[in-house]
């Protein structure tokens, strides 16, 4: 562990975090984490905790890390759906050369469903997108 500890530590969960502040101001220089807000990804909510007050260099902090937050998911978001597509080949493959009957049978309607609605959501957008440029030229 590195000697110099960051302001502010950020525990992730679903929607956000919760924001805690980062000391070591006794003697025995043991870490407290002090609860100062609770922060919401999705709409941008930033709620102090309890009483707290918030100061600019809390919220500035705070906004700082909901930035560099959203940008990892977004990353984390479009690396999923890429290995989805690599999942779809290495289905692809494993139907062609080792699944058994049976195993087709339990799969094969789920699969062929969710490969459909994919499909009709792509042309839609696709097309949708086509229709656009068209009228912007």
């Amino acid at each position: 562990m590195s000697a110099e500890l960051p302001p502010y530590y950020f525990r992730v969960r679903d929607n956000g975090a919760f924001v805690f502040r980062v000391t070591t101001e006794d003697r025995q220089r043991r870490i407290a984490m002090d609860q100062i807000a609770v922060v919401n990804i999705r709409n941008g909510e930033v709620k102090p905790h309890g009483d707290r007050q918030l100061d600019a260099e809390d919220l500035a902090a705070i906004r700082e890390w909901m930035e560099a937050r959203r940008e990892v998911l977004a990353a984390r978001e479009l690396d999923d759906i890429f290995r989805s597509v690599d999942h779809l080949n290495t289905t692809a493959q494993w139907v062609q050369t080792r699944a058994t009957d049976e195993e087709l049978d339990a799969l094969t309607d789920p699969l062929l469903l969710a490969m459909h609605d994919l499909r009709t959501v792509l042309v839609r957008k696709r097309a949708e997108r086509l229709l656009r440029e068209r009228e912007g030229d």
